[in-house]
This record gives structure tokens, sequence and C-alpha cells, in this order.
């Protein structure tokens, strides 16, 4: 049975990379875990096959990699300031553990499961504060040190803050955090059966203590493939669309039926198209859309927000996409960029944000509408509805 030792680092601290190859060095492992899986270690080593913005447009998880991005960016930009380019030390991992003919095992969980998992542990107001702490990061990591980077693998420090991120976000604090614990731990207790000799665990500081605890304890660790199953995802969004299109079709049926006139219900309609039309397109807009994508948005928007299978997000990226095709080398320039205004000139990164706030220009045309239509109709909501409402079934119970 091997011995397994964990060496906690920062991601984008110089002084980890020396440490890491120290602890090599000095502890003569035969094998070296590090905190990666197998794509990310491919992305480290230039092995990744680079994916195409069809791969992108096919998926359609736009929130989720528009997520991805800024965290990355978030990371990225850290690591400039203090001139370390973020996952060194797990570089420096592999390449000293080759240097001495070392075998090296990933042992983290697949980032896409992970990212899948977090995303649907949130619920729609935990996506809505997770983006606002990401713009309210990124505004405000120019002002970051390298000293306050050491800070973080201070164990104290690193205590603050996850506990922090708890009470931020518990749900996403257990994926991100605790199932990765779990998830390394298993591994690490599997090769520490099958192996002989040393164990370097590679891993950031924040899941050291985690790891450790379950090392200690593996009748504590929760089952692997509680870890790895595809989450079960409840159709809020399916429900939210079907009842979105029940209240307007039975609004309009009421406005029909309470005898305020056709042209009372020709505006009810026509408020939904231009509600959503104007809202979509000038979200658009305001992100660089081209005028052909603003347009499609303004001609849509109305009838997707009725069709709970259909996103005007997804049209709005798939035209963008067609007019402004970006390059294969997009990618890598999002990932090089040195600011959110680089990355949003970025051809494929205006396609996954154009999406995402044609979506939210629409999803905020529905509330406005069913808040603002009678007050712009100028009729009373209480008499329509409630004489529309009986008019109908009367004329129900009469065909019966």
């Amino acid at each position: 049975m091997a011995e397994v030792r964990l060496i906690g680092t920062a991601h984008v601290s110089a002084k980890s990379i020396e440490e890491v190859r120290e602890a090599i060095e000095e502890f003569q492992p035969s094998l070296v875990a590090i905190e990666l899986d197998e794509g990310r270690y491919k992305a480290i080593t230039k092995q990744a096959k680079e994916s195409t913005v069809e791969d992108v447009l096919e998926v359609k998880n736009f929130n989720q990699l528009l997520v991805q991005w800024l965290l990355s960016y978030l990371q990225r930009k850290i690591g400039m300031d203090v001139g370390v380019e973020p996952g060194a030390e797990m570089k420096a991992a592999i390449e000293e553990a080759e240097r001495h003919n070392i075998p090296v095992e990933m042992v983290d969980r697949d980032i896409r499961l992970t990212l899948i998992r977090f995303w649907q542990s949130l619920g729609i107001f935990g996506k809505l504060k997770m983006f606002y702490a990401l713009i309210l990061s990124i505004a405000e990591v120019d002002d970051i040190e390298a000293a306050d980077i050491e800070k973080l693998k201070e164990e104290d420090m690193m205590d603050v803050i996850m506990e922090e991120f708890r009470k931020f976000s518990p749900n996403g604090a257990r994926t991100l955090i605790d199932e990765r614990d779990a998830y390394i731990a298993h591994n690490l207790v599997r090769l520490k059966k099958e192996r002989e000799g040393r164990i370097l665990a590679v891993v950031g500081a924040g899941h050291v203590q985690g790891i450790t605890r379950y090392l200690e304890d593996p009748g504590s660790l929760p089952s692997y493939e509680s870890l790895t199953r595809q989450p079960k995802k409840f159709p809020w969004g399916l429900i939210f669309g079907v009842v979105v299109t029940f209240l307007f079709v039975l609004l309009l049926a009421c406005i029909a039926f309470s005898g305020v006139g056709l042209n009372v219900l020709l505006y009810a309609f026509l408020f939904w198209v231009i509600i959503h039309g104007v809202l979509a397109g000038v979200a658009t807009l305001a992100v660089g859309g081209h005028p052909y994508t603003v347009l499609t948005c303004f001609a849509v928007a109305w009838m997707t927000s009725l069709n709970p299978l259909l996103h005007v997000g997804w049209i709005a990226a798939f035209v963008e996409a067609k007019v402004r095709k970006p390059p294969v080398s997009d990618f890598r320039r999002i990932y090089q960029a040195e600011s959110v205004r680089e990355m949003i000139r970025v051809p494929l990164f205006r396609v996954v944000l154009i999406a995402a706030v044609a979506n939210v220009g629409s999803l905020l045309g529905t509330i406005l509408y069913f808040v603002f239509l009678f007050p712009v109709l100028g009729v009373d909501p209480v008499t329509v509805i409630s004489t529309g409402m009986h008019n109908i079934w009367t004329w129900i119970t009469g065909i019966i």
C-alpha cells in the first residue's frame, strides 16, 4: 500500500510552482496525482483537439459556457497581474514528473460534469447571484496584488474564503468543493491500494482539508456513483414556458369575450409582439450584435416566448454565427484576452453573449407584459378578466 502526501497550491502562484518541484525532488514519489481531468490535462499539455463553432451551437449551453469563460478570465486576469499562468503549478508537476520518469495520474472529475452539476444546483436566483458576483469580481480584480494570492495558501485564509463561498452559495460550494474533495479522495484511496511506494497529490489548497478528512476516514466517502452520474434536471424552464403560454392565451380569450372591443384585443397582441421584440433586440444591440441578428430577435422573440421548447437566444446565436462566422482560432483568443472588452470583440464570445442577453431580454419582456398590459390598454383588469371568464364559461357550457 502506497503512502500519500498532499501538497496544497494556489493556482496562480509562482511560489506554488517552486514548492511543487521541490516536493517531487524531496519526496521522490513513484506516482504524481494531479487535480486535473483528462480534458484539462490535454489543454495544459497542448494536446487538446480544438472545439468548433458548430459544437458550441449544437450544445446550446450558452449561459453555462459564458460562466465558464468568465471564471477562466477571472483566474487568468489574476495570473496576469502576478505574472503566473493559471494552472502553471500543475504544468510544473507534469514536467517535473516526466523529467524524473514518474507516471502522472489525473484524479479530478471531468470539468464538464462538474459544471453541469454546479449550474443545475444553483436555481434561478443562485444563477443571478453568480453572474452578479462574477461581474463584481472582474471589476475588482485589477486591484489584487501578488501578496494577496500567496495568502490563499494560508490555511486560515483559505478557510475564510471557503466559508464565505458557502454562505454565498451552499449548493455551489457543495458541487465545486465538497463533491470534488470526495471524488479526488476516491481516486487516491484506489491508487493507494493499487500502488506501492509514494504518491504525491498536487491539489488546490482549498481541497486539502476535505481530502485529508476522507483519507483518514475512507468509510465516510459518499458513493462514487453519486459523484459521477448526470443530475436529473427538473424541467422548470419547460413548465414556466407552458404556464406563460397558457396565461397569454387565457388573457387574450378573456379580453375577446369581455366585450371591450376588437381593438383592445389587437393592442394586447401587438404589445406582446413589440415588448418582446424591442427588449430582445435592444439587449442584442447593446452587446454588439449584427443588425441582422437584432432584426431577427425583434421578429421572432414574441413567437419563441410562446414556445417552451425554443429560445430566441438560440436563433440569435445561429444568425450571428452565420453572419459573422467565428474562426476556430476564436477559442484561443477568448482564453488569451486581457480584458472583458477585448473578449467581447471576439466573434465567438459575442455569439454566446448574444444568446444569453437575448433570452434575458425576452424573459424581461414577458414579465413586463403582464405587469403593464392593462395600464397600457387603459381598461380595468378585474372587470375584463371576471367578465371574460364568465362569458367563456357560459359559452363552453352552452356548447356542452
